[in-house]
């Protein structure tokens, strides 16, 4: 599927067109060009480090919302983007320009002197060196894939370093022990400096608190010295000095109560007086995070459901861990209005199908297979064959809009559907529009 939107973005064809799109698991050369441009990583305002295997993107969206809640200018870093390259990287509070990106781009280019280096070391790059350049009060930065070796582990003491759940994926790279993948996330913890954890099972617990040991870096633990839980539909965090009472997260999904509850010790942990329990409750409550359980509203494939009187929805998880959130998520959703649920899955081949699609088992939804513009998409009819050894009614459709129109044209009621499998699947749906690029 040829797709004009995602074509037409020239900083990706400039980057990719020079560095390979192989990750590297490294920082030599990303330390290399930071020195070349004269360090930009030692002029950036406190660094909030995020790493874990799911809910990192969505615990960087909290804390942002927090901080800008809390009148605080915020840099942040988070990948991928969905439609445009410009996602990845928010200056003091506004994706960057696309000219001040490609004058950027110009600079960087010339200080590396066209040694190697890979597409996501050089956007790491590229955003460092803008957040350098503007003031603010706050930078978070998310880790690209696993933490020890990943490019954004330059920072020798983060004003915060934040775990989310530890779970598998990446096996290839980063597995395939719970154990090792842990190793990989742990490496953001530097010396004395103070992490903030989600739960997690006991062997990558283990391994978390270990590296914390050994370093000297005072460990808060969900469940142990803070903890996060929902409560006649609002997010309680009880922290050792105070309980905290807070709306309920903005997006949606019972998972999100961790997720915020997370956030919200992380920016307590910074010790800034600005945020205070007020700006905590507005940024629980608006912070936005597109294809995480995102209700698609605009765009030409909403008004196709709404047309059949069908909700729709979208989400970019893509392993088990993202399957079992979704599904307690989807439960909610069809417990709250009891219709018919239909999956449409596009997913990369290298994922666990199997393990994604059991959790909704007790759903049983329709689940419709399909694949999207990569090369490296699963083929749709193995996912389905997936989706049926994990006991799912599944079938399968060329592409997301004939998938689309299958689910809301068939008998009975308007379901609900939502459309899931990795977040290069989403962004292909998020494009079809510039009503629903991420902004």
């Amino acid at each position: 599927m040829y797709d004009p939107i995602r074509a037409s973005d020239e900083v990706i064809q400039r980057l990719r067109a020079n560095h390979p799109s192989l990750i590297d698991l490294t920082t030599g050369r990303v330390e290399r060009l930071l020195a070349a441009l004269d360090h930009p990583e030692r002029a950036l305002p406190p660094v909030v480090h995020v790493a874990g295997t799911n809910g990192k993107g969505s615990t960087v969206a909290y804390l942002r919302a927090i901080a800008e809640a809390a009148n605080l200018r915020v840099h942040a870093l988070t990948s991928p983007h969905l439609v445009r390259f410009a996602e990845r990287i928010r200056v003091a509070g506004a994706l960057i320009a696309d000219d001040a990106l490609s004058d950027l781009i110009d600079e960087v280019e010339a200080a590396n002197r066209g040694q190697p280096i890979s597409f996501f070391e050089i956007s790491t790059v590229l955003a460092l060196t803008a957040f350098a350049r503007t003031p603010a009060d706050l930078c978070i930065v998310e880790v690209g894939l696993g933490g020890r070796f990943d490019a954004t582990n330059i920072f020798d003491a983060p004003a915060v370093s934040v775990i989310t759940p530890v779970d598998y994926d990446h096996l290839e790279m980063l597995g395939p022990e719970l154990s090792k993948i842990a190793w990989e996330k742990a490496g953001i913890i530097k010396p004395e400096r103070p992490v903030v954890c989600a739960r997690q099972m006991d062997e990558a617990l283990a391994v978390i608190e270990a590296e914390a040991g050994k370093l000297g870096a005072p460990l808060s633990l969900m469940g142990r010295e803070f903890d996060a839980w929902e409560e006649r539909g609002r997010l309680m965090v009880q922290m050792e000095d105070r309980l905290l009472d807070l709306p309920a997260p903005s997006l949606f999904g019972p998972h999100q109560f961790a997720n915020a509850g997370l956030a919200a010790a992380a920016a307590l942990t910074l010790g800034d007086p600005r945020i205070d329990e007020a700006a905590l409750a507005r940024g629980v409550a608006s912070a936005v995070w597109p294809a995480r359980f995102q209700r698609l509203t605009a765009g030409p494939m909403a008004q196709m459901a709404a047309a059949r009187g069908a909700d729709l929805w979208l989400d970019g998880g893509h392993n088990p861990h993202a399957g079992r959130a979704l599904a307690e998520a989807a439960s909610r959703l069809v417990a709250r209005d009891p219709r018919p649920l239909v999956l449409i899955v596009g997913m990369f081949a290298r994922k666990d199908a199997y393990g994604f699609f059991a959790p909704f088992a007790g759903l049983a939804p329709q689940v419709i297979t399909t694949a999207f513009d990569s090369p490296n998409a699963a083929a749709p009819d193995d996912l389905a064959a997936a989706a049926r050894q994990a006991g799912l009614s599944a079938t399968t459709a060329a592409d997301v809009k004939q998938a689309l129109e299958a689910a809301v044209d068939a008998a009975g009621e308007p379901p609900h559907v939502l459309i899931c499998g990795g977040l290069h699947f989403a962004g292909e749906v998020l494009a079809m529009s510039p009503e629903t690029w991420p902004s």
